[in-house]
């Protein structure tokens, strides 16, 4: 009686599926910062108007020498 062995290769995941859903969820909080900072409630805009009515300095004639 004959008995064949045959070999099986089993290749294991490499993982590069959690690579990517990590570099998914990355993007997503990288632009959530961005927009919380340049367009959201963080942003810098204001619209405070500033209405100084401020009288101009009048500066008096300098003396004549005295002689």
């Amino acid at each position: 009686m004959t008995h064949e062995h045959e070999t099986v290769v089993v290749e294991g995941d490499r993982g590069s599926g959690m690579g990517a859903v990590l570099g998914i969820i990355a993007i997503i909080v990288l632009l959530a910062a961005v927009w919380y900072f340049a367009l959201g409630p963080g942003g810098g805009s204001s619209t405070t108007t500033n209405n100084n009515n401020t009288v101009p300095t009048v500066t008096q004639p300098a003396a004549p020498a005295a002689s």
